[in-house]
């Protein structure tokens, strides 16, 4: 078995870094092994004070290609959601658990995702908890199960937690954001409801746990 370097982000992290700091200090990052096989890292974007911010998993092929979040099918779907659900989609941050483009093989010119381990999950945490200190939001939506377990504990389950408000659980860990949203919300990854068999069915679902969010919001 490979040994695997993985010091984590905590070393190239700035205190109290500004979002462009943040971004410029990223691109130096080696906290994981998967910067290796990425084209460049992929931070959040959205309002410097959004009251809301949403949480995926990792940056996909069109994602890690032009150094944006959310910018391919799934997060089309994801605006688009957001928007039937009454919130602006210009006025939320989005983010990843991860900020490297894990994938393995290709289908044609597309490269195929790979889910991160927890380990890269754990190593890019320091950076995600610099994003919600330095944002702030009153509420946080996490969109499936690997940022959901990122933030709220290894047991958590899409399943069983989506639709309803949550409180910020207070888990130990040195790399835990220092702000508390006032309430968590789970739902689905966009990316699920791409791939559904019954894809109207799963997108309403969506729309409706982000509804929650848009009324705890007063949107």
């Amino acid at each position: 078995m490979v040994d695997v370097e993985r010091p984590g982000a905590q070393e190239w992290v700035p205190a109290g870094a500004s979002e462009d700091q943040l971004r410029e200090a990223a691109r130096s990052c080696r906290g994981c092994e998967l910067w290796q096989d990425a084209t460049q890292v992929v931070m959040g974007e959205g309002p410097s004070r959004a009251p809301l911010v949403l949480v995926g998993e990792q940056p996909g092929d069109q994602e890690d290609q032009q150094g944006r979040p959310f910018i391919g099918p799934a997060g089309r779907l994801l605006a688009q959601a957001l928007g039937e659900a009454g919130i602006d989609p210009s006025s939320v941050y989005r983010t990843n658990a991860v900020k490297h483009f894990r994938h393995d093989g290709t289908r044609g010119k597309q490269r195929l995702h790979k889910n991160p381990a927890r380990a890269h999950v754990v190593a890019c945490a320091p950076w995600l908890a610099a994003e919600l200190d330095l944002v702030r939001p009153t509420g946080l939506v996490v969109l499936g199960a690997t940022a959901g377990k990122a933030l709220l504990g290894t047991a958590f389950k899409v399943g069983e937690a989506r639709g309803r408000l949550m409180d910020w659980p207070d888990l130990p860990g040195p790399d835990r954001p220092h702000h508390a949203p006032d309430w968590v919300l789970a739902t689905t990854h966009p990316s699920a409801v791409l791939r559904s068999q019954d894809r109207e069915a799963d997108h309403a679902a969506m729309v409706a746990d982000l509804t929650i969010a848009a009324a705890a919001l007063g949107a």
